[in-house]
């Protein structure tokens, strides 16, 4: 089914919409930065996708369905790595920020706090100045992931919650700071995706049919979901578009907890 999703939302744009122009995407060796690398890759993107894990750059890059992707080893913790890596393009037209982590129960610890912010809000802004001067070149865009939590509250990642709240801050900030240049900022806020991130909701039975009971579609999304979401933000179709962060969440922030 994923596979069918990711060949549906790219069918709906024109195949070559992003040839010529390159696009690089951090946090892209799994789940939603992963979908999202290979979507502008099957729209003729030259993509850079970046992470941290020797391993899983090994495994993506020997894998034929990531053809089209070039995987690069980025930590976005490190803004020297970042200034470097950047200055190593001589052209970008997308910066798509999908590095993202959570820990669970862990994040009232000082230090555990501090390293979900870094990934998760800071690494895009360090992306984001680092990448302007290619990005005006091009009057290229920006998107970066949201989430549902920024808008709800979760307990258990109180670290997680405030970087995806604080980058709806940073979206607005930046398209303002960036419009005279011609580049254009988003966010997109994912709801219940079925990622390695979220795999011990999604494989509990009791809290998988509640999720799905609150999203008006009744099912939880895949990665797959969100591929369209931010292809079109990054065209042309989403040219007066900037400032805003696009749910993605299929109705779930908009349920009622009380019912299902």
């Amino acid at each position: 089914m994923p596979d069918t999703r990711l060949a549906d939302a790219v069918s709906s744009f024109r195949p070559d919409l992003f040839a010529g122009r390159r696009v690089l995407v951090s946090g892209a060796t799994s789940g939603i930065g992963l979908a999202v690398a290979r979507g502008f890759a099957a729209l003729g993107g030259e993509v850079i996708a970046t992470g941290s894990s020797a391993a899983k750059l090994a495994a993506r890059k020997a894998d034929p369905a990531n053809a089209g992707v070039r995987f690069e080893a980025l930590d976005v913790r490190d803004p020297a790595a970042i200034t470097a890596f950047v200055a190593g393009l001589d052209r970008l037209d997308v910066l798509v920020n999908a590095a993202g982590i959570a820990r669970p129960d862990a994040e009232y610890d000082d230090a555990t706090f501090q390293e979900v912010i870094d990934v998760n809000l800071t690494s895009a802004m360090r992306l984001a100045m680092a990448a302007r001067p290619l990005l005006a070149a091009s009057r290229g865009s920006v998107t970066s992931f949201a989430s549902m939590l920024s808008y709800l509250a979760d307990a258990s990642v109180p670290a997680y919650c405030a970087s995806k709240t604080g980058l709806l801050g940073l979206t607005r900030g930046l398209a303002h700071a960036f419009g005279a240049e011609g580049i254009r900022v988003n966010a997109v806020a994912p709801g219940y995706h079925e990622t390695d991130m979220t795999a011990p909701l999604w494989q509990t039975p009791a809290s998988n049919a509640a999720i799905a009971s609150r999203s008006a579609l009744k099912r939880w999304g895949q990665a797959e979901d969100l591929v369209g979401a931010v292809l079109f933000l990054s065209s042309p179709a989403a040219a007066f578009i900037t400032g805003v962060c696009l749910p993605v969440d299929g109705g779930y922030v908009s349920g009622n907890p009380t019912e299902g």
